[in-house]
């Protein structure tokens, strides 16, 4: 491992990585939007492996995740990013609505509003993924109220990237960010709405048996027919679960009957498309098209132009 940053978090990430199956590459100083520090990790499967099979992982210079309250989800955290890094391309999902994304330069941690509003911010892009080299992007900003902050055990990329890269989404969904060649950031409202304090979990999409079925073969179409050219994904990602309202349980129960049905080659955990998946091309991609095409007519130009509260 290269490094210009040996503290104590540097020896609890290594641990925790390890634990998990991954190497620490790299552990470098650097700030956050506030210009405090932070210690920013490169991980990866293997020594060797490629930049486009590494996770980056930026926490706040002096954050402790050996507490007791913050242990369990950060264990838990590098676990599933483990499993993402065998993705062809881990930082890419899908929309519900069709759309391909791939998630990059986010800005951890959250900062706090720089424009007197009372919530917490993380600024980052989102990029359309269809396998064309497409320059349609929204730089998003993601507003956490302070209420919502009283929910998340740390204000740190481990313990909110789920639910933030899930509220995007939906806000995709709604047709409430548009993907363009160049713009001023949009703004995700990322509030209460999305959490049940009763049953102490998120909720974002109400999903039945059929759309999830369909989600994973869309899932399944875009990351390994098109973007992985045929090598296996992991299909029961929990923070798809997430975003599904469902279970990981749920999803992997399906894609064993997708894959009865011929449209996956499942092996374990992990997917491939199958070519009577990828012979859906026409399908999908006019879904793709319908997806971008209604964010179009709903979207508010005064956003556009940057006339938001971020």
């Amino acid at each position: 491992m290269s490094t210009n940053l040996v503290t104590a978090l540097t020896v609890m990430l290594e641990k925790a990585a390890r634990e998990a199956g991954m190497t620490v590459l790299s552990a470098d100083a650097g700030t956050d939007f506030n210009g405090h520090p932070t210690a920013i990790f490169k991980l990866a499967l293997s020594p060797d492996a490629p930049p486009d099979r590494t996770l980056q992982l930026e926490l706040s210079d002096a954050f402790d995740f050996q507490k007791p309250e913050l242990l369990p989800e950060m264990t838990s955290h590098l676990r599933e990013e483990a499993k993402r890094l065998r993705n062809p391309q881990p930082n890419t999902y899908v929309t519900l609505a069709g759309l391909p994304i791939r998630f990059s330069g986010f800005g951890w941690p959250f900062h706090r509003s720089t424009s007197g509003a009372d919530t917490y911010i993380v600024h980052g892009t989102v990029h359309l993924e269809d396998g064309t080299n497409s320059p349609l992007h929204a730089k998003v900003s993601a507003s956490m109220t302070v209420t919502f902050a009283e929910i998340v055990p740390a204000p740190e990329q481990p313990y909110a990237e789920t639910f933030i890269y899930n509220a995007i989404r939906k806000t995709f969904d709604q047709g409430q960010l548009e993907l363009i060649k160049s713009g001023n950031r949009q703004p995700v409202p990322v509030t209460t709405r999305y959490y049940s304090r009763w049953q102490k979990k998120f909720f974002f999409t109400d999903t039945d048996d059929q759309s999830r079925m369909e989600f994973l073969k869309l899932k399944a179409y875009w990351l390994s027919g098109v973007l992985g050219k045929g090598q296996p994904i992991w299909i029961a990602d929990p923070r798809d679960a997430q975003y599904l309202n469902t279970t990981a349980e749920e999803l992997q129960r399906m894609a064993t009957d997708l894959s009865k049905q011929g449209w996956l080659a499942l092996k374990d955990d992990y997917a491939a498309a199958t070519p009577k998946l990828t012979a859906l091309n026409e399908e999908y991609n006019a879904k793709l098209q319908a997806a971008l095409d209604i964010t179009k007519p709903t979207f508010n130009e005064e956003m556009r132009h940057g006339h938001t509260n971020m």
